[in-house]
């Protein structure tokens, strides 16, 4: 009934998963939740790194999100936490904040008012329907974008991967550091010995053995050979004890000059972590048969990161790698979630010393794998062998992010997403129409050169509504049609694509009707949509269009166009124009000739 269904919406959908529990699910979760743990702390670690703060706000951050999750996410299996994606966003935006030398301090309170100010946003974004900004950065300019990221990502963590820093910004900079670094003699051969083969571990793990825990294994033997060889006397950074326990509930203290770059930065951050949350709970969801809601995904994402705002943790979003790792080890709901939470607390509590010997070069590896799994090369290949023009919009997304940094990068993809749909708006395909011999209905001439058309009579069709942008190019081309030797009669205008026309082009349509007439030649509507005619009216176009060149399907034009005319189908020279003259009807002139008044066609 519909009052259940308003009352359901002020349930949060973690309680109505959990009225659903069945009891054989229960194993299923508790191991499944165990599996993901293993994935989740030198992720959770690593990623915290890779955004410029301690390793242990990726732990407080993880457990935060996957509590949040359960009671408001709507996904029984969809894995939140600190992500790789995110990462260097997150240091592009403190980065600028934190004074020379790092203040450690700082940065976990700039990155948790981060997190507050991305949790609002989608929050907003949720309550207010905005799921469709998910769809502002279309698929290619997203592979240049993730392109450009996985190149950063990796050129970022080279320098941890040997052993030795940088104080080098941005992706030139960086990697000129660390030619330079090398150059120097700064690499640490234990430190490239650990992170290289920790790196070829995963990926081999991970291509030949995919249901082994790969990131864990490398972990594991890492600290091992740390343990073993006492690789910290050889020059290898390790982690070192974590803090013992959990952070108390604590707002954020920054400065008020803080909050402008801040807030840029969540914007870019919660369209990215909205895209990716969306794409992955679709994808999951067709799995399961589940259904996508997504502005409850918003709202949950915006929970999470609140929730890890106010414990010392950063922005996060959905991990599609975690998430099939709980798929596979048979996750059910997000009670995995929650027993990965708990095993995390319980480490924090009780062993918080059991990554003390684990190598930062160990954490590159993970990092950089998490990169490369960015990264979409046969992807960035379809678009160049199947579409050129968006395959240029993928480069251009990559070059700005690796040219312009994280940030600006967003922006550029969104920009060029956004002046792509504005370009086809612009620029709509438009065709003159024939009839292809054997083939119902009428086809464009470019695709069916042996198409006939009617002498004196052309079939012009625009793909796309007339507005101000584009309507002085559709005049343009029309006339361009209308000066022809010998000239058309009628201009017929297959207008079922046409779906806006606004006041400027309802204009320009009267000029151009008007310049048409002085040339003897008639503007006539076929398929016109009632919406768009009733716009026409109200527009008093009529007053120059005649009402009777209205038609409510090409045929109906051709045919009314023959019977006054007497014109007979023949082929199409090579400049689009049929050949051959129309004879004039006896009777006298037809460039305005008699017709059965006629509605448009819906």
């Amino acid at each position: 009934m519909p009052g259940d269904d308003t009352k359901a919406r002020f349930v949060p959908p973690g309680l109505r998963i959990l009225l659903a529990y069945r009891r054989d699910w229960l194993v299923k979760d508790v191991v499944a939740g165990v599996v993901l743990t293993t994935l989740l702390v030198p992720q959770g670690m690593a990623y915290a790194e890779l955004a410029g703060l301690p390793a242990i706000t990726g732990l407080y951050t993880s457990v935060l999100c996957l509590l949040t999750y359960a009671v408001f996410g709507p996904s029984r299996i969809l894995v939140l936490g600190p992500d790789s994606s995110l990462g260097p966003m997150i240091a592009a935006t403190l980065v600028p904040l934190i004074a020379s030398g790092g203040d450690s301090a700082r940065a976990v309170a700039l990155a948790s008012m981060l997190a507050l100010m991305v949790g609002a946003i989608t929050v907003l974004a949720g309550v207010c329907r905005l799921g469709f900004i998910a769809d502002l950065i279309s698929k290619p300019t997203m592979i240049g974008y993730m392109n450009g990221l996985a190149l950063t990502i990796l050129i970022g963590q080279l320098p941890k991967l040997f052993g030795f820093k940088t104080d080098a910004d941005g992706l030139i900079g960086e990697f000129d550091a660390f030619v330079r670094g090398l150059a120097d003699g700064k690499a640490v051969p234990a430190a490239v010995a650990v992170g290289g083969a920790g790196i070829v571990l995963i990926l081999v793990l991970q291509r030949r053995l995919p249901k082994v825990p790969a990131v864990l294994v490398m972990v594991v033997l890492s600290i091992a050979a740390a343990s073993a060889f006492d690789l910290g006397k050889h020059g290898v950074s390790l982690v070192g004890e974590l803090p013992r326990g959990f952070p108390p509930l604590t707002f954020p203290d920054v400065r008020l000059d803080d909050l402008a770059p801040l807030c840029a930065g969540a914007l870019g951050i919660a369209v990215v972590s909205l895209a990716d949350t969306i794409s992955n709970a679709s994808a999951f969801a067709s799995r399961t048969g589940q259904q996508v809601r997504g502005n409850e995904e918003m709202t949950a994402i915006g929970a999470a990161n609140i929730a890890a705002g106010l414990f010392q943790g950063f922005p996060v979003s959905t991990s599609g790698s975690r998430t099939a790792v709980a798929e596979r080890a048979g996750a059910r709901s997000q009670l995995t979630g929650v027993v990965g939470a708990g095993l995390i607390v319980l480490m924090l509590v009780l062993l918080p010393g059991l990554f003390r010997n684990l190598p930062q070069p160990a954490l590159a590896a993970v990092v950089i794998t998490a990169s490369l799994s960015l990264a979409d090369l046969p992807g960035t290949a379809r678009l160049w062998k199947q579409r050129r023009a968006e395959f240029m919009l993928s480069i251009a997304a990559f070059l700005g992010v690796a040219l312009l940094g994280v940030l600006p990068g967003i922006a550029v993809a969104v920009g060029l997403s956004i002046l792509n749909v504005f370009r086809r708006a612009w620029w709509p395909y438009n065709t003159v129409l024939g009839r292809v011999p054997g083939l119902p209905g009428y086809h464009d001439v470019r695709s069916y050169p042996e198409a006939q058309q009617l002498p004196g009579l052309v079939i012009h069709r625009f793909d796309g509504p007339l507005f101000f942008a584009n309507a002085k190019a559709f005049r343009h081309e029309v006339m361009r049609l209308a000066v022809a030797d010998p000239a058309p009669v009628w201009v017929v205008l297959a207008a079922e694509p046409i779906t806006d026309v606004d006041t400027t082009a309802a204009d320009e349509l009267e000029e151009l009707d008007e310049a048409l007439n002085e040339r003897g030649t008639s503007l006539v509507f076929a398929e016109l949509k009632d919406p768009v005619r009733r716009k026409i009216e109200r527009y008093e176009l009529t007053r120059t269009i005649d009402p009777a060149h209205f038609f409510p399907t090409v045929e109906a034009a051709v045919a009314a166009y023959r019977e006054r005319t007497g014109a007979e189908w023949t082929p199409v020279r090579d400049d689009g124009h049929p050949t051959g003259t129309a004879a004039t009807p006896p009777g006298g002139d037809w460039t305005r000739p008699a017709a059965p008044e006629n509605t448009a066609g819906t």
